[in-house]
């Protein structure tokens, strides 16, 4: 991967791809981090993958600030335009190995929810995270999800569903 470069003048670029390049570039120069970087576009998402050594400040606990810079991207990437897509930010391949975690979390739960015939509560997680779960146990008729609680101590509920 190669690093993408940015306008430095303070002015956003004309084009979503090349905002998220120059955000992604400013916070890398910002947090001294030595990482390349690749921003990619389809017609769904716009993804940014960096790589790099010792990203875990770029991360985060949990990874809020990995989380955040994905916000702000969006934010920048779209702002006074109308049509808008997903925009992805990960590094070093965190976000996959999250969603791996997540996926057994949530097929774990699912299994002691059954066992035990009530309900299991899951860790505090992001709306994203959370989506995942729901996504994850959806086409599992013997089980609902919900998600209750307030930010950021919200969790997906993973319960046995009781026939009638």
């Amino acid at each position: 991967m190669s690093e993408s470069g940015g306008t430095g003048s303070g002015e956003l670029s004309e084009s979503p791809v090349e905002r998220v390049q120059d955000i992604i570039d400013q916070v890398l120069e910002a947090l001294d981090l030595d990482a390349d970087f690749a921003v990619s576009e389809d017609d769904d998402e716009i993804s940014a993958a960096i790589e790099g050594e010792d990203l875990g400040i770029l991360i985060g606990r949990r990874g809020t600030t990995i989380d955040a810079l994905q916000l702000l991207c969006y934010r920048a990437a779209f702002v006074g335009r109308e049509q808008r897509k997903r925009v992805t930010v990960d590094a070093a391949g965190y976000r996959l190995r999250r969603r791996e975690l997540i996926d057994r979390e949530a097929d774990g739960a699912a299994r002691r929810a059954l066992e035990a015939g009530g309900p299991v509560e899951l860790e505090p997680m992001s709306a994203s995270e959370r989506r995942l779960v729901h996504d994850r146990l959806k086409d599992r008729p013997e089980v609902e999800t919900y998600s209750e609680g307030d930010e950021p101590d919200r969790r997906v509920v993973v319960s046995p569903l009781v026939a009638d």
